[in-house]
């Protein structure tokens, strides 16, 4: 196992920290994650590895919009916050093959948020698994289990400190 793969595991023995707090992660309990069947190890070169794949899977606007409009009822309330400050979001990106569809996977991502970790983040995060992923440096699953566990650690693992470019 890689330098980096045997962190990611060390990470998720020790649990989520105290990122689990902040507001831009999903309810673990709603949004778990899930992965696509179709997807594995084994295939990651004719599925997430090749280049646009991710587009031919992904749920159409109607489907996430309609999910987004009945999710974001309480949060608007409570957050006060208006449906547009948020994207329906795959928690394990599609790119990492994350479940299109599977509404364990789906959940309203922040776009931006007062604690920080908005949705641009968690695409950069996006790309930087995926890129390891590809490259033979980062195990599938592992790469998925990370960043369903927390996103935000994850991204303090593999991209930097919270304000690394910022």
């Amino acid at each position: 196992m890689s330098r980096i793969a045997t962190a990611a595991a060390a990470a998720l023995a020790l649990g989520a920290g105290p990122a689990l707090a902040q507001r831009s992660l999903p309810n673990p309990l709603d949004t778990p994650g899930a992965v696509n069947p179709a997807v594995n190890q084994q295939n990651i070169g004719a599925t997430i590895c090749l280049p646009g794949w991710a587009q031919t899977v992904s749920p159409s606007f109607g489907f996430t919009s309609t999910l987004k409009r009945r999710e974001l009822g309480a949060w608007v309330a409570y957050f006060g916050s208006p449906r547009r400050a948020y994207d329906e979001d795959h928690l394990i990106p599609l790119s990492l093959g994350g479940a299109p569809a599977d509404q364990r996977n789906l959940w309203p991502e922040p776009r931006q948020s007062p604690d920080g970790w908005g949705a641009d983040r968690k695409e950069e995060l996006e790309r930087v698994l995926h890129g390891l992923v590809c490259a033979g440096r980062l195990p599938l699953a592992l790469a998925q289990r990370t960043i369903a566990r927390d996103w935000i650690a994850a991204y303090l693992l593999f991209v930097g400190g919270a304000d690394q470019g910022r």
